[in-house]
């Protein structure tokens, strides 16, 4: 059973011959990046713009299983795609490892830091294509929100964007770091949309903002590598793609200020609904006991 899975997530030939380019990768021009993020962002606001005009705010459209069956598709792609990117690791490092031996090099390093002159081919940039390509059905999220929920807003935009812009100047410039990204973030998708299915189906729920302190969690691990990257680029001599990685560093930076400014907002918000509770709760009480002294 194991190695099945191995040979058809990282020994197939389909994997382990990939090459990102134009003629066999779909979706990887330029044109077609700026053409789907345009299309989105028109559609999205197309849609929510729509809804306020032909129907009341507080109307809300049923979704049905829809979003369940969403979260189910991304939980098993992650699931799929961090396995996968996890065994086509392991057979990099194996198969060129005697090459860093000159360089010094350890696994670890190769993780963060690409050696230059590294192309956009073999197992690692398959599942990075993969990964790549997943990005398109999150982008439903959006739709579900704005259906479901009535509600659209720039950080949903922008943050879903840059998400496929990134995943994209991964593949275009065979850039440093994408390794980590990738299985942190499908390690995360796998729990954050499993958890979502889960509510769906009407299972109970945490008792705390689960997935939002999910986010936090991956937005810090990021952080923290991008030093780590910063850090060998510096010490080895260079990292292959380090300017796309400071693009994608910059709006990881705007993500997280965005985030972390809805977070602090929710917090705030939850607070007071809290703060309310709690005083209506001991005006309650002090009405209760003014009547026992009454009686």
């Amino acid at each position: 059973m194991m190695q099945n899975i191995k040979y058809w997530l990282s020994e197939h030939p389909t994997v382990v011959n990939f090459r990102w380019n134009n003629a066999q990768s779909w979706g990887s021009t330029w044109s077609f990046l700026f053409a789907a993020i345009s299309t989105y962002v028109l559609a999205a606001t197309f849609l929510h713009v729509f809804l306020n005009l032909v129907l009341p705010r507080n109307r809300r459209i049923p979704l049905g299983p829809i979003p369940a069956i969403h979260s189910l598709a991304i939980t098993l792609i992650s699931v799929v795609t961090f396995v996968g990117i996890l065994l086509s690791t392991a057979a990099e490092i194996r198969e060129t490892s005697w090459s860093w031996r000159r360089t010094h090099t350890t696994a670890f390093q190769w993780l963060l830091c690409f050696p230059l002159g590294t192309r956009p081919s073999g197992r690692v940039f398959f599942w990075s294509y993969v990964f790549y390509l997943s990005r398109f059905l999150h982008l439903l999220r959006t739709f579900f929100s704005i259906l479901k929920y009535r509600k659209l807003t720039f950080f949903q935009l922008f943050n879903q964007s840059m998400l496929i812009c990134m995943s994209f100047l991964w593949l275009e410039f065979s850039q440093s770091f994408q390794v980590v990204a990738i299985l942190l973030t499908t390690l995360l998708y796998s729990v954050v949309y499993g958890y979502r299915f889960w509510t769906a189906i009407g299972l109970p729920s945490a008792c705390f903002p689960f997935v939002v302190n999910c986010q936090v969690v991956l937005l810090v691990c990021n952080l923290i590598c991008h030093f780590g990257v910063l850090l060998l680029h510096v010490l080895k001599g260079g990292c292959n793609g380090i300017g796309a990685w400071t693009f994608n560093s910059v709006l990881n930076a705007v993500i997280l200020l965005l985030f972390m400014n809805f977070y602090v907002k929710m917090y705030l918000r939850n607070k007071k609904i809290g703060d309310a509770s709690s005083a209506s709760e001991q005006s309650n009480g002090g009405q209760m006991n003014l009547k026992d002294k009454d009686s």
